[in-house]
């Protein structure tokens, strides 16, 4: 049986697709309550603000994708085989909701502080995870001795946060194959000839 959402959520949820159609400094709370068929005073009985919203779903975000790294970091398993469960887990992670990773990717510059302090440094420390893992198989051998790591890290993560922009899962591979695709991309041009 499937669980209907509560308001809050859908209000959520409909800010997300305004948020990435018009962009969050154009979307008014005008524009969502129009969105959702209600008053726009009603709004504020489900959220306090259209700040709220965004700061919900940038932070809701993080917290997925660090999950789905915590678990790939308790793996006895190779970096190479670190980084590619750690690429398909983070394609996974924006595939389930595409509407709200194109928000988190290009509209988390619009939170105030201390908010946008505290995300970009989550951002940073999530990215720096990576890192830790290509060192690793610098390291051990795996990948190539004299790699920058952090040109390696940010071409990575320039592939993936592309990708709410262009992929469709209804016109494009699944994201479990995406992600397989991608790692063998990018960890082929790390690794020892």
């Amino acid at each position: 049986m499937i669980t209907p959402i509560s308001r809050k959520k859908q209000v959520i949820r409909m800010a997300a697709e305004l948020f990435k159609d018009k962009g969050y400094a154009a979307a008014s709370m005008r524009d969502l309550a129009q969105k959702l068929g209600i008053e726009a005073a009603s709004l504020y009985s489900h959220i306090k603000s259209k700040e709220e919203i965004l700061r919900t779903l940038c932070f809701d975000m993080a917290a997925e994708f660090r999950a789905s790294l915590d678990a790939v970091e308790k793996m006895k398993v190779s970096a190479s085989e670190k980084l590619r469960i750690g690429i398909e887990e983070h394609v996974k992670v924006m595939a389930r909701d595409l509407t709200a990773s194109a928000v988190f990717m290009n509209e988390h510059r619009h939170l105030s502080q201390p908010y946008l302090r505290e995300f970009l440094l989550l951002r940073i420390n999530y990215i720096n995870r990576f890192k830790k893992i290509i060192e690793e198989g610098i390291r051990t051998g795996e990948f190539k001795p004299h790699i920058d790591t952090k040109l390696s890290v940010m071409t990575l993560f320039s592939s993936l946060n592309w990708m709410p922009l262009w992929y469709s899962p209804e016109n494009s591979i699944k994201p479990e194959e995406l992600g397989r695709q991608l790692a063998d991309m990018l960890i082929n041009g790390l690794k020892k000839n």
